[in-house]
């Protein structure tokens, strides 16, 4: 395997060498375990460690590598390596845990997320709207599959699809079943050579079932089918990267119940353009479209030429973000406050004991 292969292309090969970093060998990361990684390269595969030195200069979980990140390392030996350094991110997926305002990352240097629902009770163009945001906050592009087509008539398939294709007319909508492998072809043909996808999307819509399809064998284990739900137990614990036999690179992600966005009101934008375009008309620059006279979106929606329930996610989701990205500048300057006080202390300590 070339490191073409794992998805190394001019981007990464640019900043490995400008950054000095070409004197140790290089990797990518395709599997992440609780405190150690599994690397790539061109002839083998490694359990990693990252340095003490990377350890202690890492300012945030940000800064620790993630599956799809390249990575710098010292092979120990033919089993075992060490990692330096992490190269630039081309991309990052990014979401805020669950109850608390740290940022998570999903996984690194993806070209496409393919964001997976099931036809049935997990059916929801608001939740697509949650996903499109972080992945357009990351500069990856989203594509949409409707999985499980096999479990509802095909004329409500038809009318899913046109209502996705109506709300989403730029991002591809491919519906899938892995009972009847309609659309697998077609998820096939979508995936590139050397390009990275990964799978998003809640517990039991049949992320892992897909990529085994895609790889032509059980690669990943699932849990037995559901009888109340029709779903399978969805047994996922880590992230991990696969090889395609077309040449293309997925990753598998563990089910998420609950998507928290981040500082994330750039990809918010991106995935309402429709809302964006209408806000320059607003006869106010700053206006929150809720009450404002003037108002272009309001106006719109009046005119029922906008979408309500698309205009309220919207404002949900916009939310959100603004209030993340104002609870971490508050939790930042927190943590520069405690900082000075830390260093003070130690001062104090050092001087205090040229005293003795």
């Amino acid at each position: 395997m070339e490191l073409v292969d794992l998805g190394f292309s001019p981007f990464f090969e640019s900043n490995w060498k400008a950054s000095g970093l070409d004197r140790y060998s290089i990797a990518r990361v395709v599997a992440e375990h609780k405190g150690s990684y599994r690397v790539r390269n061109a002839s083998n595969e490694y359990l990693a460690k990252v340095t003490g030195k990377r350890m202690f200069n890492a300012l945030s979980r940000e800064d620790y590598p993630a599956v799809g990140d390249w990575v710098a390392i010292t092979e120990l030996d033919s089993e075992q390596a060490l990692i330096h350094e992490v190269l630039p991110r081309k991309t990052i997926l990014m979401r805020k845990y669950s109850n608390k305002e740290e940022r998570q990352v999903i996984a690194t240097n993806i070209d496409i997320a393919f964001v997976v629902e099931s036809v049935d009770r997990d059916y929801s163009l608001n939740r697509f709207e949650r996903y499109f945001a972080i992945v357009t906050d990351g500069n990856i592009k989203p594509a949409i599959v409707l999985n499980k087509i096999d479990l509802i008539p095909r004329a409500a398939l038809h009318l899913k699809t046109a209502e996705l294709k109506n709300r989403f007319n730029s991002i591809a909508v491919i519906p899938t079943s892995t009972i009847t492998n309609e659309g697998l072809e077609e998820l096939s043909a979508y995936i590139e050579k050397g390009n990275t996808y990964c799978f998003l999307g809640s517990s039991g819509v049949g992320k892992s079932s897909l990529i085994n399809k895609l790889l032509g064998r059980d690669e990943i284990k699932i849990g037995e089918i559901s009888k109340y739900s029709n779903r399978g137990k969805h047994i996922t614990a880590s992230r991990e990267m696969y090889f395609l036999g077309n040449g293309g690179i997925v990753i598998d992600n563990p089910g998420m119940r609950e998507i928290g966005m981040t500082d994330s009101s750039a990809g918010v934008e991106n995935v309402f353009l429709e809302i964006a375009d209408l806000s320059k008309k607003c006869k106010y620059r700053d206006c929150t479209h809720t009450q404002e006279p003037g108002c272009a979106v309001l106006k719109a929606i009046e005119l029922k030429e906008l979408d309500e329930n698309k205009y309220r996610n919207y404002l949900k989701l916009i939310r959100e973000a603004e209030y993340y990205k104002i609870t971490n500048v508050e939790r930042r300057s927190k943590d520069r406050k405690f900082g000075k006080i830390v260093k003070k202390a130690l001062e104090q300590k050092k001087k205090y004991r040229s005293y003795l």
